[in-house]
């Protein structure tokens, strides 16, 4: 035994103790496992197996309950990042395990098309060959883009196999297949004869390199450094009515038909009502009274620009403005009859504001302003809100029933914490822009006649001859919001949604929780409301799991501009995919960020070669699980562990079912490393050297390693899956059930006696560490006290773990040191003649001096505060009491030892 904790990378070192001889019958085979543990060599293989031997395949005839789980469907232009492993890596967990309750499991696969990114991909192909997707055409083009997804798209789904995900790859979909096609175009007709799909012009987000709407998760906002420049509306002359207004954006000025104050601002009063000279159009523009305006804000008063701006908008909308566009789709300035038109946006600005200055209407020096300014996240520049003709969906009524379906409990959002972030979103929804001015994309179903007529044929059905199909597309959220029910065969009624809709349990990101959960959620409740072919009035999903983002080791989002970003595929070379897989669920409990670096992943892989070891010590002393003997035959190491165990599985059973997985693996982890491996594996070896007591050891340690493999399984399926089978010698893990009560009581004796080993060895550890002895050295020694303390029988122990030999006759200690365990104060005395350093023994004991005498003057400060007296519960007060008392003593004692020692 070494002076310190066991090394976690030689727990399969017998440390002395001989492989027994023959294995028993009914253990485990031959010990065939490599030197070390090596995760390159074997992941890639054991995921082919489990996928050939149909694990991961889904009956929807089966007998047994269904448990069901909806990939997020990655972009066909993505790869695997840190979230995308976090997300497989917690839904991987919950279908394994299940699988193993004997729940017949869907993980249903695929991929969204993400429109505008592929789009982006393709068009950047046919920059570099100097065409264009114009000079194409729309249907050559699209067979370029599909041309590309054949040959490029979908490498994630590669990625995916890397980490074990453990998906029905038989059912993998796409949002552009034809069944889901079918959907799209079904629920399309279903909302447009409903009365919930419309056509109108409204403000949207606008892309000019892109040149088609966007959506607000499209868009970032950044803090940038711009520009407030003050300008001076109507007459140059002080007596003549005019009006000061501060913007950031001087350009749109162009389209202003309004300047707006607030109602009870009395600097305006004499004001509101009239009309102002605009200095640029010369048109006379109204003031108008509006709450919106904040009257601490500049001057006050605001230019009201409601083709491009959101709020002016809404304000123009109230007030009957007229709202003209002042820019085409590439953001430059048209239609205004000024000089200005063809300019950029940004070109244009600085020339008005020259014009301005000139004019004497710059009534103030511009200045430094930050301001948030939305982006387009894939192409990177300045969204413009913009007035155009978009297609839209009324939300009113489908918000409404998304949020009943949180409210009345039919889908339980985790972290309850996150349900009023849900509600502020659904109770507050505006109208949804669905359509996209792509090519890339579910067409939109309408068709245009030659008199203005306008059709939605339903699936299947032709429009009437001379009809024009619209050109734009679907917003990519539209399709993805038919996810869970879509994938399984809907609108048609199929096994697969008897069996598996609604589906068991959503994972993702909170970040997410509005754009995509909210849709689906509305989308799975308006056709549910469809008992003819809708998936029978039922809410998607019955739980919500909401985890948080994966950041760096400071706390930090990962960003390429940072450069802080990890590679999950670079882990998982490097450390294996069930370092990276640990790492992340360690971290991992409802709606909270975690923060990952590579110690963690090196620590995670550390935790695997552990268990290997373990694993590979049990075997070679022909450990194997069987029916364990009765409790009563058992030693008190046996009966703590397998009580530990017990615990410990319930533990986590809890945990995983609350989608605690951070919990659930630091109760595997500390259980496994500190407990069963540190302190049970040692004792155990104690006992395969008594031939009276080993075969019932080698089954309790066979249990407990079956059952512990079998618990960790869900998360490291790597490991787990290679040890399990060579311990058992049975055909996969992947199949095997999940752990169930062992149904004993606890043995309160056993355990204390254990703690009490602890304690002693853990003091004789630190006792040896601090007088630098070897860690393979053998020290004579008597302890005095056992048979007081309850320990006697457990003295072999206490001396192998503590590298201790039995004192022989005419022992004369050296040194001494006392322990308290919970019955009495055991005497340590040990030979250690010639090789004890008297100034270290010193510092050791003033140490434990200094550590008595704080807890003592803590203590006795509780205990002599009357407040705290008064109000302390009875147990409290005994408990420091007692604590008091042991501090005392510990003070007394360790001052004699001291004073012996010339110290004093």
């Amino acid at each position: 035994m070494t002076s310190a904790a066991p090394d976690p990378q030689d727990t399969a070192t017998p440390s002395g103790t001989s492989p027994q001889g023959s294995s028993p019958e009914g253990s485990s085979p031959a010990v065939d496992l490599p030197k070390a543990w090596e995760p390159q060599a074997v992941e890639a293989g054991l995921y082919q197996r489990w996928v050939d031997a149909g694990y991961f395949t889904a009956d929807p005839r089966s007998d047994k309950p269904g448990f069901s789980i909806v990939l997020p469907p990655p972009n066909v232009t993505g790869s695997l990042h840190m979230g995308h492993a976090l997300d497989h890596t917690l839904m991987d967990i919950l279908c394994r395990r299940k699988r193993m309750q004997g729940f017949e499991v869907l993980w249903l696969p695929g991929m969204d098309h993400a429109g505008i990114a592929t789009q982006m991909v393709v068009e950047k192909q046919l920059d570099a060959a100097g065409t264009s997707r114009h000079e194409l055409g729309r249907e050559a083009f699209v067979e370029r883009v599909w041309q590309w997804k054949a040959e490029s798209g979908g490498a994630i789904m590669e990625q995916m196999r890397r980490i074990g995900d453990g998906v029905d790859w038989g059912r993998e979909r796409f949002t552009l297949d034809e069944g889901l096609s079918r959907a799209v175009h079904t629920i399309f007709k279903k909302l447009y004869d409903a009365g919930l799909i419309f056509r109108a012009e409204r403000l949207v987000n606008w892309s000019p390199v892109l040149q088609t709407a966007i959506s607000d998760i499209e868009v970032k906002h950044e803090e940038v450094e711009g520009e407030l420049v003050s300008l001076r509306y109507g007459s140059l002359d002080d007596d003549e009515p005019h009006v000061i207004v501060a913007t950031t954006r001087v350009e749109t000025m162009l389209g202003d038909t309004a300047v707006a104050v607030h109602p009870e601002d009395e600097r305006y009063q004499h004001l509101i009502g009239i009309t102002v000279y605009h200095p640029i159009t010369e048109n006379q523009i109204p003031i108008v009274a509006d709450d919106y305006v904040d009257p601490s804000f500049g001057s006050g008063a605001v230019k009201i620009t409601p083709a491009h701006d959101p709020n002016d908008f809404e304000l123009g909308l109230r007030h009957d403005l007229p709202m003209p566009t002042i820019m085409d789709e590439h953001a430059r300035i048209a239609g205004t009859g000024t000089e200005f038109d063809g300019m950029d946006r940004f070109e244009a600005r600085a020339r008005i504001r020259e014009q301005l200055a000139a004019e004497g209407r710059v009534v103030a020096e511009k200045r430094p302003y930050v301001h948030s300014v939305g982006h387009s996240e894939r192409g990177g520049e300045v969204i413009e809100p913009r007035l155009s003709k978009q297609w839209w969906v009324k939300v009113d009524e489908l918000a409404r029933m998304a949020g009943d379906a949180v409210r009345d409990g039919d889908t339980v959002i985790h972290p309850k914490s996150l349900e009023p972030r849900w509600f502020s979103w659904v109770d507050d929804m505006h109208d949804w822009c669905i359509s996209r001015q792509l090519w890339w994309g579910h067409r939109i179903p309408i068709w245009y006649g030659p008199d203005g007529d306008v059709v939605c044929p339903a699936p299947g059905e032709t429009a009437p001859e001379g009809y024009v199909q619209d050109p734009d597309v679907l917003d990519t959220w539209f399709s993805s919001g038919l996810w869970p029910f879509s994938t399984m065969g809907w609108p048609e009624r199929t096994d697969e949604l008897a069996k598996f809709y609604p589906t068991s349990v959503l994972v993702t990101g909170y970040d997410i929780l509005f754009f995509w959960v909210a849709r689906m959620m509305m989308f799975g409740r308006f056709v549910g409301e469809d008992t003819e072919q809708g998936p029978g009035g039922k809410v998607p999903f019955h739980d919500v799991f909401l985890h948080g983002l994966v950041r760096d080791e400071q706390g930090r989002k990962m960003s390429k501009s940072r450069g802080n970003g990890i590679d999950p595929l670079d882990w998982v070379e490097r450390f294996g995919a069930d370092a990276l897989r640990f790492t992340l669920a360690r971290g991992a409990n409802p709606g909270a960020d975690l923060p990952v670096g590579e110690d963690h992943a090196q620590a995670a892989r550390n935790f695997a070669t552990k268990l290997f070891n373990a694993t590979k010590l049990a075997l070679m002393n022909g450990a194997a699980p069987g029916d364990l003997p009765a409790r009563e035959s058992l030693t008190d190491p046996d009966r703590w562990i397998l009580d530990r165990l017990e615990h410990v599985r319930g533990e986590v059973d809890a945990a995983f079912d609350r989608y605690e997985f951070g919990k659930a693996c630091e109760a595997l982890y500390h259980f496994a490393w500190d407990e069963f491996c540190d302190w049970y594996l040692e004792l155990a070896k104690v006992q395969f050297a008594d031939d009276a007591i080993a075969p019932a050891t080698r089954i309790v340690v066979g249990t407990v390693l079956d059952t512990l493999l079998r618990l960790l399984h869900p998360v490291i399926p790597f490991v787990t899956e290679t040890l399990w089978t060579k311990l058992t010698g049975q055909e996969s893990v992947v199949i095997a059930d999940w752990p169930g009560t062992l149904g004993a009581d606890r043995d309160e004796h056993a355990a204390r006696r254990i703690e009490d080993v602890q304690h002693l060895v853990t003091e004789i550890r630190r006792f040896r560490s601090d007088q630098g002895l070897r860690p393979g050295q053998r020290v004579p020694a008597r302890i005095v006290g056992l048979d007081q303390a309850d320990l006697a029988a457990l003295d072999p122990y206490i001396a192998s773990l503590s590298r201790l030999t039995p004192a022989e006759e005419g022992f004369t200690a050296s040194a001494a040191i006392e322990v308290r365990t919970s019955r009495t104060t055991l005497h340590v005395e040990l030979d250690t003649s010639g090789t004890v350093d008297l100034e270290a023994e010193k510092r050791r004991l003033a140490k434990d001096l200094a550590a008595a005498e704080k807890e003592l003057a803590q203590t006795s400060a509780k205990l002599g505060n009357e407040a705290f007296l008064a109000k302390a519960p009875a147990h409290v007060v005994e408990k420091i009491t007692t604590r008091k008392a042991i501090a005392e003593e510990e003070v007394q004692r360790i001052g004699e030892r001291l004073a012996a020692l010339g110290a004093r």
